[in-house]
């Protein structure tokens, strides 16, 4: 896919303010620890993740995606009602019918005439979302778009503390269900629209590719639990080797459709999972990890939100600067992989 005049013009990330921290989930988790004998300070040893946020209880995503849309709209010189398209393109939702984007739609202020719907597709929900808005915009279908994720950890870390506390499981028996110990909380939003809109620098999105291995499906699962919890299995090591091998193949076809070589890019931004999936992606697409920027260290795995909040992180801290060239590296369980160029 190419695109020739399809700009991000604001991106804004809302974080949570509760901190929670890897020893304080081991301290929730001392019951399992005790009877396992685990040592204490596992979890931030084998992720590299020191802390993650989550919402206050009874958040729903759309209030989260609102927030997002809210700062986003607040750094654009793109009005609220030249918004013909919003998107939520989270993980979570506030419920099966109607769709999250209608409550966001609402509480964000968005006109009347402004399409909405939701996007699924685990991790790479925001990047879809965002190549489906420049396809809008490209066809002349619509010249500006707002997009936002908002994800809430706390059903699935809940759930995932009682099921760990109270079954006895073994060692082999708990890691299945580890991955939920890296998840965070948090929102981010973009506005995008056609270059004719966009007053100051141009960021532009340059186009990209997708590549999906559906065959590995199965090894990462999560659904509802009850009423207001959520359940999540993992086969971590398989998911990483599988996920990783998917990334070559993508960056392989990605260096050819955008002429990137390794070298082109002055910064990376991937998924955020933590320190051995990043270590291990780098080495095997043989890129700088000098040029990665991170935020899993204290946000953990934000679901959709992780990669594009990264990409605000750094553009906040000047690590991506105007006339920079960019490469998001996204990948998402199903299997499911999209790289996409930035000339930022």
């Amino acid at each position: 896919m190419k695109f020739a005049h399809t700009c991000i013009e604001s991106l804004a990330a809302a974080l949570p303010e509760e901190v929670l921290t890897s020893a304080e989930i081991e301290r929730r988790l001392a019951p399992l620890y005790e009877r396992l004998r685990l040592p204490e300070g596992r979890l931030e040893l084998m992720t590299g993740i020191r802390e993650r946020r989550i919402w206050p209880a009874g958040t729903r995503p759309s209030d989260a995606s609102a927030k997002a849309g809210q700062a986003a709209l607040a750094r654009s010189g793109v009005a609220a009602e030249q918004i013909e398209l919003y998107i939520h393109g989270a993980v979570c939702r506030d419920m099966l019918e109607p769709a999250t984007a209608s409550f966001a739609h609402r509480k964000i202020g968005l006109p009347p005439l402004c399409q909405i719907f939701d996007v699924s597709n685990a991790c790479l929900g925001f990047l879809n979302s965002l190549t489906i808005a420049a396809g809008m915009i490209e066809s002349g279908q619509i010249r500006a778009a707002l997009i936002t994720c908002g994800e809430d950890s706390r059903p699935l870390v809940d759930q995932t503390f009682r099921t760990l506390n109270e079954k006895p499981l073994s060692r082999n028996g708990i890691k299945p269900y580890f991955a939920n110990l890296t998840i965070g909380s948090g929102a981010v939003g973009a506005v995008v629209c056609n270059e004719d809109l966009v007053k100051g620098p141009k960021h532009r999105l340059l186009g990209g590719v997708a590549r999906a291995a559906t065959g590995f499906s199965e090894l990462c699962q999560g659904d509802t639990h009850g009423a207001d919890s959520l359940a999540m299995q993992t086969d971590s090591e398989a998911l990483l080797v599988a996920g990783v091998g998917l990334a070559r193949e993508t960056w392989t076809e990605f260096s050819t459709i955008t002429g990137w070589s390794a070298d082109t890019p002055d910064r990376f931004i991937c998924h955020q999972v933590g320190s051995i999936h990043r270590r291990k992606l780098y080495e095997t697409l043989g890129l700088d990890l000098a040029k990665d920027f991170s935020t899993f260290e204290t946000l953990g795995n934000t679901g959709s939100v992780a990669l594009p909040a990264t990409l605000a992180a750094a553009v906040d801290a000047s690590a991506v600067k105007p006339g920079d060239q960019v490469a998001l590296l996204g990948i998402g369980s199903g299997l499911n992989c999209l790289m996409l160029a930035l000339a930022w």
